[in-house]
């Protein structure tokens, strides 16, 4: 790299209103030091780290305002039970949603796909209907699909990919016919960033009579959503994957679709009415959340998506494609890496393997360098199969990184050269 290279690299890209020191500051976690050197954290896909905001808030929240939400009458359970409802409502905003009733509270997008595998799939799919899940798929959006094929006689279909990466889409409209009736999709790979065709993909599904699952946890850290406009059937994220924290999650379910659904788990909230021998239960949401739920997480969650919302997911997406375009045009010029998943337009990640060394050799030696990135299969082993890869390494960017970053990466590479030349 010349030194003109190097610093246009370290240089913050102009963008209205988008200050990456100003996003970092909020961020502690990011100044510290691992083995002596400073933290190059470019491990967001697997959980982004969480601003100072979204942690005063759980802190205010249990200091302050905890009590158990619904029913109570007493001042804390009111005050709440309207900031959970509160935090209900912005994510409703955030994804364009007009009824918030339409969205249930999980904890996370696979307690969310798995509900509506249970709830919805397993009470309509009979012998010889079609699933179609894509090769790209996180373990999430496959097993739950495979215990319902099990249970109902249904049968799974792969949608294939093209070797950079991109859904097929001729043969995935191949596939669809009149015993589809379930194509789950995920929005952008969590191993590769490909972002798939659901303009194309969604309408298609809807033509043939099949609903449309999406698993979003990719897109809604990286993308402005509109799930109206997308007409998708449901929809789930993570909120550890959009800075928020763990344990809380968000599924999205057409209201039609929702009423027809019987309850996930049984127990209080969910219930109407109660006798020894029956019960009645609520509508959607609360049909879908028995017991307590992750209360302050979902509040903060709400503080998550207010600071993603101020700072414009537009910019963010701007500034993290930069990173992604940076990156594989650096790593495209070091001979011993392989790049996977060169789809355009791919979103916030990159894949590659090291030629002679193992991804969690390549990963090992690059921590030291105070280097952070995941290595594996990444939840996404029938990819990793269509790859003919074991596992990759792969660097994924929040609206936190650098270019600068980038470059910390590409030098550490050059200790795993010394070690495997």
């Amino acid at each position: 790299m010349n030194a003109t290279t190097e610093t246009l690299a370290n240089q913050t890209l102009a963008r209205p209103n988008f200050d990456v020191d100003k996003i970092r500051a909020d961020f502690p976690i990011l100044s510290r030091e691992v083995y002596g050197k400073p933290l190059v954290f470019l491990d967001s896909a697997a959980s982004a780290m969480k601003p100072r905001q979204v942690v005063d808030t759980i802190r205010d929240v249990y200091e302050n305002d905890y009590s158990n939400v619904h029913r109570g009458i007493h001042y804390l359970s009111q005050r709440c039970t309207d900031r959970f409802e509160a935090a209900r409502e912005t994510v409703a905003r955030f994804l364009k949603v007009k009824d918030s009733d339409n969205l249930i509270f999980t904890k996370g997008a696979t307690e969310g796909l798995n509900l509506v595998a249970q709830c919805y799939a397993r009470s309509t799919l009979k012998p010889g209907d079609e699933i179609l899940i894509s090769e790209l798929e996180h373990h999430s959006n496959i097993v739950p699909w495979q215990m319902v094929a099990q249970a109902t006689g249904a049968v799974i279909k792969a949608i294939p990919i093209l070797d950079d990466g991109q859904i097929d889409l001729e043969a995935y409209l191949a596939l669809l016919n009149e015993r589809t009736k379930i194509v789950a999709i995920t929005q952008v790979s969590n191993a590769l960033g490909t972002v798939t065709p659901l303009a194309q993909m969604i309408p298609a599904a809807h033509a043939v009579g099949a609903k449309v699952v999406v698993d979003g946890c990719q897109a809604t850290p990286h993308m402005a959503l509109d799930l109206p406009a997308m007409d998708c059937d449901f929809f789930a994220f993570s909120g550890h994957k959009v800075y928020g924290p763990n344990g809380i999650g968000v599924l999205y379910g057409k209201p039609e679709l929702l009423a027809a659904m019987p309850p996930y788990q049984g127990g209080g909230e969910m219930i109407d009415f109660v006798s020894i021998t029956e019960s009645t239960y609520k509508d959607a949401p609360h049909k879908f959340e028995a017991g307590t739920p992750p209360i302050v997480e979902a509040i903060a969650l709400g503080t998550a998506i207010d600071y993603v919302t101020e700072i414009g997911l537009e910019a963010i997406a701007a500034h993290e494609h930069d990173l992604v375009e940076y990156a594989m045009d650096q790593l495209a010029q070091i001979p011993e890496v392989t790049l996977h998943g060169t789809a355009p337009g791919k979103a916030s990640i990159v894949s590659f393997t090291w030629k002679g060394a193992h991804a969690h050799d390549v990963g090992t030696i690059i921590d030291r360098a105070g280097v952070a990135v995941r290595v594996g299969h990444h939840c996404a082993q029938p990819l990793m199969d269509r790859l003919g890869v074991a596992s990759t390494a792969r660097a994924s960017f929040g609206m936190y990184n650098t270019r600068a970053e980038v470059d910390r990466l590409v030098r550490s590479l050059d200790d795993v050269r010394t070690i495997f030349a």
